[in-house]
């Protein structure tokens, strides 16, 4: 095709991914904010430059190419904007900022034909590590690198306790804190490791034992950072180890352990610098039928991408329910109670509907804290479970430690605040007329459903909890609680009863 047949498409591929950004502006703003904001995400800065230095790369040979209009690039322009409203009805902004991306990548199979797009395949695909994902890590990650500097404390005979990711030394006490866990190493090491896979292997096997070899080393010299931490506090004082900017030193860390890996891995190199990556003939020969016009072309991708917010819009109208007023429910053998907390406790569900929060002691000297939170609906940053909601408040001084005992309908946990106090939480959740349960999975389901078929979008968390007192530990507590409570599903009800 002339130069003038590729301004054309050009103009289409720019109007249509202008409309994409537009529409979608909202979680646009969210994904740079986060690229910005977060230190798990940062290198997702360095990604769009790496895109357009990959299609660089390719365009003498793309220009060499048949550029058209192709309408099975609305499928792929379709299944982004499914993503979209999977995302925005579970409340999950991985799923919107996926369906986002697929659909920028769907708008240039459309405008840009199959040859180009074919030509184009691996900037594609290495679009989707713009997308905020990884951080869901953390908790297993914290784990493990606790775990890991346990060993190697014992393995030089620094004697330590671990309890969940708080270790404890002759030294002090620390905490593999989510910036600890090593999630952001691990993260940032795929995007680097996958790029170099494309850049400078041929051979599939050793493309995935690169990326194998590169991310147990990113893990593993986490662990010994942890380690190094500690030691250093245990040998030179702990004010030492403290006056460490982890942030930065994580990140010199990182680079350090990223630079070995390439040294390790340069003799395996089956790649020449420069080498062509674009089999022409082989493109060539792929038929590019001529689409409809761009008029038309852009007339139904505006259609297929409308049609998710207009539904997700309708089905907001649809699905709110009343609450009832929330009072502290009267519990059999339970009394209220003014008793002090050893370290003041909230949960935190940002934009609740409704919520009650209150103290029961009984007569065996059991005290549990009782907390009910409403939505009428949810949506982005009204939610049962996202970022910061649940049982530790991120602005306070509570910390995830570790899992804990629940019943097979909730979830349970140990937080811990400075002392250290440790709190046991048990978790029942709800949405609609769903049955109770812990998973954030199901949770996330079952708002997705409810919201997809316009049904009742109301959501109950309710959170039973306890702190490990001497000769009182929160589990017999908070069993005590619950037989005496019987079904938590009949506190939901009496809250959001039956439309």
């Amino acid at each position: 095709m002339s130069g003038e047949g590729w301004r054309g498409q050009l103009i289409l591929l720019g109007g249509l991914a202008l409309a994409v950004l537009l529409l979608f502006h909202h979680d646009a703003a969210d994904m740079a904010h986060i690229w910005w904001a977060s230190s798990t995400y940062g290198h997702c800065l360095f990604i769009l430059p790496l895109i357009g230095w990959l299609v660089w790369q390719r365009a003498g040979q793309i220009a060499q190419l048949t550029p058209a209009t192709w309408t099975p690039g609305l499928a792929w322009l379709g299944a982004g904007a499914s993503l979209w409203l999977l995302g925005d009805a579970a409340s999950l902004g991985v799923l919107r900022h996926g369906g986002l991306i697929v659909m920028l990548q769907g708008v240039v199979m459309a405008s840009l034909g199959p040859q180009v797009s074919r030509a184009l395949l691996f900037p594609l695909f290495y679009a989707f590590f713009l997308v905020p994902v990884g951080s869901e890590l953390e908790p297993v990650l914290q784990l493990l690198t606790a775990d890991m500097a346990m060993a190697l404390l014992r393995l030089v005979g620094i004697p330590a306790h671990i309890e969940g990711i708080f270790i404890t030394t002759p030294t002090g006490y620390f905490e593999v804190a989510e910036a600890c866990s090593g999630a952001k190493f691990v993260v940032a090491m795929t995007a680097y490791g996958v790029l170099v896979c494309h850049v400078c292997f041929h051979s599939w096997a050793r493309r995935a034992a690169f990326l194998a070899f590169a991310l147990a080393a990113c893990i593993a010299a986490n662990g010994a950072r942890a380690f190094g931490t500690i030691y250093i506090a245990h040998k030179r004082g702990i004010e030492t180890a403290v006056g460490v900017d982890h942030v930065v030193w994580g990140w010199l860390f990182f680079a350090v352990v990223m630079t070995l890996v390439m040294l390790a891995a340069w003799p395996f190199f089956d790649r020449k610098p420069g080498e062509q990556t674009l089999d022409l003939g082989a493109l060539r020969r792929m038929r590019v039928r001529r689409g409809p016009p761009a008029s038309i072309m852009a007339g139904m991708a505006l259609a297929v991408m409308t049609a998710a917010p207009a539904w997700s819009h309708v089905s907001a109208l649809a699905g709110r329910g009343e609450l009832a007023t929330m009072a502290p429910p009267a519990i059999p053998g339970w009394q209220r109670t003014d008793a002090p907390m050893a370290y003041v406790w909230a949960p935190h569900f940002a934009g609740a509907d409704r919520s009650v929060q209150a103290r029961y002691a009984d007569r065996q000297g059991h005290i549990v804290d009782l907390a009910i939170i409403a939505y009428d609906r949810q949506s982005e940053g009204r939610e049962l479970i996202g970022f910061g909601q649940g049982a530790a408040d991120p602005a306070s001084e509570w910390a995830w430690s570790s899992p804990a005992w629940s019943p097979a309908d909730a979830r349970g946990e140990i937080i811990t605040a400075p002392g250290p106090v440790r709190r046991h939480v048990v978790s029942f959740y709800r949405v609609g007329g769903s049955g109770m349960t812990g998973s954030s999975a199901q949770i996330k389901l079952a708002t997705m459903k409810a919201k997809l078929l316009m049904r009742d979008q109301r959501a109950i968390a309710i959170l039973i909890s306890a702190e490990d007192r001497e000769g009182a530990p929160a589990d017999a507590a908070i069993r005590a609680f619950l037989d005496s409570l019987g079904n938590p599903q009949s506190l939901a009800d009496a809250i959001a009863p039956s439309r």
